[in-house]
């Protein structure tokens, strides 16, 4: 059951998005009777917050006019649930600024009570995080902000866009998504002739909205417009730029639609290998992102796997981590080190303790 002391602050909260609040539908809201409604609104009065009541059959209570609370009134849940998000955000690189979660971290220091900020000190300074990600280029939260309301109001917009070759260009987009993943932020787009590609955010330096037509969807715009990478596609090993798919509509699955992007970007190494396995199983050993896994409706029991990278050197140990059966279709010159790295472990399984 909620405490009362959340009860207080949920009312506080409702007083906070302004006019007056009738005292029945404050109850109904807090699931409490119109009695303890009002011992609420004078707890809230004994903390010198100042809730002012109004008489007559629309009255109710209201905040006093020009009254503003600090920045954050956070139970010790929410207070972890952020200070938590904050860290693993930044930590992921998903954070924009790299100085955000930071200076994020210091206003919620100032504004919880001392009890309170003295357990979430005790949590940061304790809290340990397995495998940081790598630093990525920092992404303009500008930029990402104004591609998620431009993909949640269906807005036509325009970016400077440097691809990885360092080619400089301006296109002419409708955005559908924004994607993290990998500690990367990219966006799924329409393009001209209604094709769909995939776009890095930090290689986008401006964002300038078309003039147009509106069409807002519901819900809030970052949440309708940011979307996560679903766990079951296949991870990129390579650092690619932006990639093509087909289609325009919007993209009912932008997480899987950026994966397929990242697997089809154009490295100096097409990779071919067919696998004795079912989809499913193949990919779930591979790092999303990373491979296609393709269906054989004439061969059963096997799928093609396809890559590509820009060197060779790490695949035979991706292959050979596969353990599953295997036939390599392309490059021949993949068979080679993979019989190298063969060879390698044979030679290694061989040895005397101590040579």
């Amino acid at each position: 059951m909620t405490r009362p002391t959340s009860r207080v602050l949920a009312l506080l909260e409702m007083l906070q998005a302004g006019g007056t609040r009738r005292v029945a539908d404050l109850a109904q809201r807090l699931d409490v009777d119109e009695r303890t409604v009002r011992r609420y609104a004078a707890h809230l009065m004994d903390l010198g917050i100042p809730v002012q009541s109004e008489r007559g059959r629309y009255g109710g209570y209201r905040l006093a006019p020009g009254f503003r609370m600090p920045p954050l009134m956070l139970t010790d849940d929410e207070a972890i649930a952020v200070m938590t998000g904050l860290v693993i955000g930044s930590r992921a690189g998903l954070v924009p600024d790299s100085t955000a979660s930071e200076s994020a971290l210091a206003k919620l220091r100032r504004v919880l009570p001392d009890a309170s900020r003295t357990r979430m000190e005790a949590f940061l300074a304790t809290a340990a995080f397995t495998a940081p990600a790598a630093r990525k280029p920092p992404v303009d939260t500008g930029v990402l902000l104004s591609l998620a309301v431009a993909a949640h109001e269906n807005l036509g917009v325009d970016i400077a866009y440097t691809d990885r070759e360092g080619r400089a260009s301006v296109r002419s987009i409708q955005p559908h998504h924004v994607v993290g993943h990998a500690g990367r932020w990219y966006l799924t787009a329409t393009v001209e002739e209604h094709q769909q590609r995939t776009f890095r955010l930090d290689r986008i330096s401006r964002v300038t909205q078309v003039p147009g037509t509106s069409q807002p969807a519901t819900g809030s715009a970052v949440e309708q417009a940011i979307a996560s990478a679903p766990e079951r596609a296949v991870e990129r090993a390579t650092d690619p730029g932006s990639g093509s798919g087909a289609g325009g509509d919007r993209d009912p699955d932008p997480g899987a639609t950026v994966l397929t992007s990242l697997a089809r970007t154009p490295w100096a190494h097409p990779v071919s290998v067919r696998v004795q396995a079912g989809p499913v199983d193949v990919g779930r050993r591979l790092p999303p992102g990373l491979a296609l896994v393709e269906e054989l409706a004439d061969d059963p029991g096997w799928v093609r796997v396809r890559l590509n990278a820009q060197r060779l050197d790490w695949v035979p140990a991706l292959i050979a981590g596969l353990d599953l059966p295997f036939v390599i279709e392309e490059p021949a010159s993949l068979r080679d080190r993979m019989a190298d790295l063969a060879q390698r472990l044979l030679d290694g399984s061989h040895a005397p303790p101590g040579s």
